[in-house]
C-alpha cells in the first residue's frame, strides 16, 4: 500500500495519533500541569476535526475491507463535531473532578479509541471489519461509563452496559456466521449478489439486526439505556445517546440499503413493527419520568423509532433524510445534556423538579434547554422540526401512511412531557430555586455551537441538499 492509500485512513491515523500523543503526554507532563492535558485533548481533536473537511476520493483498501466515500467522510465529520462538542462540555467536569483523580487521559484515550472504532465500523467493506469495529467501539464505553469510580451506581451501569453488549455482540456474531454459510463470502459486495430468501439467511438476518439493534436502542433490545444512562457519567450518557447511536444507525442503514436490498420485502415488516413498538414505549415511558438522564434516555428511545421511518423507505430520499436526522439530532440532543451537565456540576441536581423557576434565575440555561427539547419535539421553526418532517415524506412517499399516523400521534405525546420541562422552568416558582451560577468557558462554547446548530439547520439549510446529493451513492 503506497502513500496515497494511507490518505484514504486519514481521519484514522490521526485519531489513533492523538491517541499515542496524549500517551506520550502522560508520561511527561508532571502530576501538578495534569490540568493542561484536557486543553491539550481539545486542541488536538479540533484540529482533527477541521481536517477532516478536507475533501476525499471515493476508494478501498485491503482488498475491499476498508472503503470510503463522500457519504462514509461526510458522516465521520458528523461524528467529529458531536464528539468535539461533547468534549468542551465536558471539560469542566474533568478539570474538577477527574483530574484530580490522575485519570483525565484515561477518559480522553478510552473516548477517542471508542470512536476509532466506530470509523472502522462504518468504513468497513465487510463483516470482518464491521465486526472488529463495533466490538473496538463498544467495550471502551462500557469502562466509561463505570468512570465514577467512588459511586456505586455508576460501577452498575458499567457492569450492565458490558454484560448487554456481550450478549449483544454474540447474537450479530452469531447472525454474521449465518449470512456467511448462506452466501460463502464476508464481503459486502460479494453477498449483494449472493443473498436470496432462503430461512438460514432470514435467520442470519433477523440475529444480525437484533446484535446491532441494542446500540440504537430499540425495542425490544433497550432494557439496558435507561439504567446506563443514569448510572454513568453525563457526558458518557450523552455520547452513547448521540454518537454511539448514530454510528450505527449509519451502519445499518448502508447494510439494509445495498447488501439486503433484496430482501426488502422481509425486513421492511420487521423495521415496520419495531419502529411502532419503540415510539410508543420510549414516548409512554418518557411520561413517567422524574431523572432528566432517564427522561433523556427514553426520549432517545423514541427518536430511534422516528428514525426508523427513513429506514424503511429503502430510498435515496431515505438516506439524505436519516443522515440529516442523525445530524440535527445530535445538535438537539448534546444541548438538552450538557445543560443538564451544566446544573448538575454546579449543585448536584438531576431531577426535573429540582428545574422549577430555573428561567428566573438562570435565563440563557433555560433558553439553551427549550430550544433543545422544541427541536426535539419537532416544533418549528428550530431543525427537529424539518428533520421529523422529511422522515415523514420519506416513509409517506412508499406509502405507509399508517405509519405516518402513528409517528404524529407519537409527536403529540411526546410534545407533552417536553412541554413539562419547560412548564417547570418557565412557569413554576420555586423557594429552593436553583441559584444563579456561571459555567466556564468550554461549556459556554458548547451550548453556543449547540443553539447556533439547531438554528441554522431549521432557518437555513443548504446542508441538506447536499446530503441528499451524497447518498446518491448508496441507490
Amino acid at each position: 500500500m503506497n502513500f496515497s492509500g494511507f490518505l484514504l485512513m486519514r481521519q484514522e491515523i490521526i485519531l489513533l495519533t492523538i491517541i499515542l500523543l496524549l500517551v506520550t503526554a502522560e508520561i511527561a507532563i508532571s502530576k501538578t500541569k495534569k490540568h493542561s492535558m484536557v486543553h491539550l485533548a481539545i486542541f488536538l481533536f479540533g484540529i482533527h476535526t477541521i481536517v477532516g473537511f478536507f475533501a476525499m476520493e471515493t476508494s478501498s483498501l485491503f482488498g475491499g475491507m476498508f472503503r470510503t466515500n463522500a457519504l462514509i467522510h461526510f458522516f465521520k465529520n458528523v461524528l467529529n463535531v458531536g464528539v468535539l462538542i461533547l468534549l468542551l462540555q465536558s471539560a469542566d467536569w474533568l478539570q474538577e473532578k477527574i483530574v484530580n483523580q490522575n485519570r483525565g487521559t484515561e477518559f480522553f484515550i478510552l473516548l477517542f479509541s471508542s470512536l476509532l472504532g466506530m470509523y472502522f465500523m462504518i468504513s468497513s467493506g465487510d463483516f470482518l471489519m464491521f465486526y472488529l469495529g463495533l466490538e473496538l467501539s463498544t467495550l471502551p464505553v462500557a469502562a466509561l461509563a463505570a468512570f465514577e469510580v467512588t459511586k456505586r451506581i455508576s460501577s452498575e451501569a458499567g457492569i450492565k452496559l458490558i454484560l448487554s453488549a456481550a450478549l449483544a455482540s454474540g447474537v450479530s456474531l452469531f447472525g454474521i456466521s449465518l449470512l456467511y454459510a448462506s452466501s460463502g463470502s464476508i464481503y459486502f459486495d460479494d453477498m449483494m449478489t449472493m443473498v436470496s430468501s432462503t430461512n438460514l439467511t432470514l435467520l442470519g438476518l433477523v440475529l444480525f439486526f437484533s446484535g446491532l439493534s441494542f446500540k440504537i436502542s430499540l425495542v425490544p433490545f433497550h432494557f439496558w439505556t435507561a439504567d446506563v444512562y443514569e448510572g454513568a457519567p453525563i457526558s458518557i450518557a450523552s455520547y452513547l445517546s448521540v454518537i454511539s447511536k448514530g454510528a450505527a444507525v449509519f451502519i445499518l442503514m448502508i447494510l439494509l440499503f445495498t447488501v439486503f436490498k433484496t430482501l426488502m420485502h422481509v425486513w421492511e415488516n420487521l423495521v415496520y413493527a419495531i419502529a411502532i413498538v419503540t415510539m410508543f414505549t420510549g414516548n409512554l415511558f418518557a411520561l413517567r419520568q422524574q431523572n432528566m438522564k432517564r427522561f433523556l434516555a427514553f426520549s432517545s428511545i423514541a427518536q430511534a423509532g422516528f428514525i426508523l421511518l427513513g429506514l424503511i423507505s429503502g430510498t435515496q430520499l431515505g438516506t439524505a433524510t436519516i443522515v440529516y436526522f442523525v445530524l440535527v439530532y445530535i445538535f438537539s440532543n448534546l444541548a438538552a445534556f450538557g445543560v443538564v451537565q451544566a446544573i448538575s456540576l454546579k449543585t448536584g441536581k438531576e431531577n426535573m423538579n429540582d428545574y422549577e423557576g430555573l428561567y428566573r434565575t438562570n435565563p440563557k440555561l433555560s433558553m439553551v434547554m427549550m430550544l433543545a427539547l422544541f427541536s426535539l419535539a419537532g416544533i418549528p421553526p428550530v431543525a427537529g422540526f424539518f428533520g421529523k418532517f422529511f422522515l415523514f415524506v420519506a416513509a409517506a412517499s412508499k406509502g405507509y401512511y399508517l405509519l405516518v399516523f402513528i409517528a404524529v400521534v407519537n409527536v403529540t405525546i411526546s410534545l407533552y412531557y417536553y412541554l413539562l420541562v419547560v412548564r417547570a422552568m418557565f412557569l413554576r416558582k420555586s423557594d429552593q430555586a436553583i441559584p444563579y451560577f456561571k459555567s466556564k468557558l468550554y461549556m459556554r462554547l458548547g451550548l453556543l455551537v449547540t443553539v447556533a446548530g439547531i438554528l441554522v439547520l431549521g432557518l437555513y439549510s443548504p446542508i441538506y441538499d447536499y446530503i441528499f446529493e451524497l447518498s446518491r451513492i448508496f441507490n
